[in-house]
């Protein structure tokens, strides 16, 4: 009687970054018998001084590399860096400039999240095997045969969720994706890299912005768009000039620091006007819009809005879940109308939706109104 032969088991390429949840990733998948090749990505180059820094909290650069590759020599399994710089700066660095430029506030790591890991990441994997590719975010991924679609939920842990930056994957990326660390809790993992002997189970969080390692974005971004920091004026909201800036890209809505103008209440920036070069403020109650426009909208739980849909809208990253109404609007966009209004939509940060701990979808703010 003829044996059968076993099937060997899928290969996973796990995106390495030096950092405890991507390596902690790499162990629990080789732990339970997948075939892992780990991946770094090399995004940008960080100054050797600042890369030397015992403080670096990034997760960019030749410390990175080292780190994961030390990680990868303790678990056994090959490693390959893989070279994205020239794809970073044209879809990340320059966007993030760009949208400065335009007077709003970019967030790189969707960017990144869209065009480099899920992107070129998948297809780097590929070409060296791998079947699917893991990450070290704090989501999840399901199945749902009822609408026959992928679903990205929250991670488990609260505190570190990590599905407002990943609501732009697609449905052939999230089917190509695992996410090993989402189902615990941030103090677990910590646990799981001491217990695996990791050589980086006791390194810090990597900042939110890795290229910009001190997060002085206005040193940044003075020598690559100039145009944003020629001063201009400060106005109220009703056009009366009432202070002098050094520059829009030293300014975000909700911000109250850097006008240096005397008032008889706290003033914060209400709006940038990058056309006239304006910065508008005003007092906090003017900062509450209770609704925005959001466009280059994803969706994930559905193919298309078809009708208005009550969801939980995040407009930023730490912001706290408000219920809103999302519409459908012509061109991938979407209206969404708060139940309450909420403190300084920003155009540029993205806009999530929620039903419970499902990722509805989402899109970029491009305006807010009352």
């Amino acid at each position: 009687m003829e044996r059968k032969t076993k099937k060997p088991a899928p290969t996973i390429a796990v995106a390495m970054s030096g950092g405890v949840d991507s390596s902690v990733a790499a162990a629990l998948l080789k732990e339970k018998g997948f075939e892992v090749i780990g991946i770094t990505m090399n995004l940008f180059s960080l100054p050797k001084e600042v890369c030397a820094s015992e403080n670096l909290k990034s997760c960019c650069g030749w410390r990175a590399q080292e780190d994961a590759h030390r990680v990868a020599v303790a678990l056994g399994i090959p490693h390959f860096v893989a070279d994205f710089r020239k794809e970073f700066e044209r879809h990340v660095i320059a966007d993030f400039c760009r949208e400065y430029g335009r007077g709003r506030t970019p967030n790189p790591c969707l960017r990144c999240n869209q065009f480099i890991k899920f992107d070129l990441l998948i297809e780097r994997a590929g070409r060296l095997g791998a079947e699917r590719i893991a990450t070290g975010h704090y989501a999840r991924i399901s199945y749902s045969r009822i609408s026959g679609r992928f679903l990205l939920k929250k991670g488990r842990d609260p505190e570190k969720d990590q599905s407002y930056f990943l609501y732009p994957l697609t449905q052939d990326q999230l089917s190509r994706t695992l996410f090993p660390v989402g189902d615990f809790h941030k103090k677990d993992i910590r646990a799981m890299a001491a217990k695996f002997r990791l050589p980086v189970a006791q390194k810090p969080e990597s900042q939110e912005i890795c290229f910009v390692p001190d997060q002085n974005y206005a040193l940044f971004l003075k020598d690559r768009c100039p145009g944003a920091f020629r001063p201009g004026p400060i106005v109220d909201l009703d056009g009366r000039v009432i202070g002098e800036h050094s520059g829009i890209a030293h300014f975000t809505v909700g911000q109250r620091r850097g006008m240096k103008i005397a008032a008889s209440q706290p003033l914060y920036v209400i709006a940038v006007d990058a056309g006239k070069n304006t910065i508008v403020a005003g007092k906090n109650e003017d900062l509450f819009q209770s609704r925005l426009e959001a466009a280059d909208v994803n969706w994930i739980a559905l193919e298309k809005l078809m009708e208005p849909q009550t969801v939980k809208a995040k407009i930023r990253y730490k912001h706290k879940e408000a219920r809103a109404v999302i519409s459908p609007l012509d061109s991938n966009k979407v209206l969404v109308e708060f139940d309450r209004p909420q403190r300084a939509v920003a155009p540029g940060q993205a806009v999530v939706f929620y039903d419970k701990d499902i990722v509805v979808g989402g899109g970029i703010i491009e305006k807010a109104g009352r």
